[in-house]
């Protein structure tokens, strides 16, 4: 429900990575966790390439009514980049044609100090979520 619980499931799988990984929370109806977070694609230091058929081919599968996506910034800065707002509103937009919701995105700082442990994209206003 609160985008501090996708840091409480992912933190300690994410917590020391040092590649950019990219999750999808599935959720039902009700917006329950249908089953563990999923991961999408691996990446490198500071990128991983994932397109709306990776992110929505296993929500599509479990018949999920919505999803969270989520990934971390090894840097341990959560701060959205540019890439990172694009491809939430490719998601969003993506989501409004197959029929499942995208509640948010949640950036994860990882195991280094920062202002914030993660940045909610719908939280933030930084993306239209409707």
């Amino acid at each position: 429900r609160e985008p501090s619980h996708v840091l409480a499931i992912l933190e300690p799988a994410a917590a020391h990575l040092d590649q950019e990984v990219v999750w999808v929370l599935p959720l039902d109806q009700k917006y329950r966790l249908r089953r563990s977070p999923m991961e999408i694609t691996k990446g490198i230091l500071n990128a991983s390439l994932s397109h709306p058929r990776e992110i929505f081919r296993e929500a599509i599968r479990m018949a999920a009514a919505a999803i969270i996506v989520a990934h971390n910034h090894p840097s341990g800065d959560p701060t959205p980049s540019a890439e990172d707002l694009q491809t939430t509103r490719q998601l969003v937009e993506t989501g409004r044609v197959v029929g499942i919701q995208v509640l948010d995105h949640v950036v994860l700082g990882g195991n280094r100090p920062s202002p914030a442990p993660f940045v909610s994209l719908r939280e933030s206003g930084l993306v239209d979520f409707k």
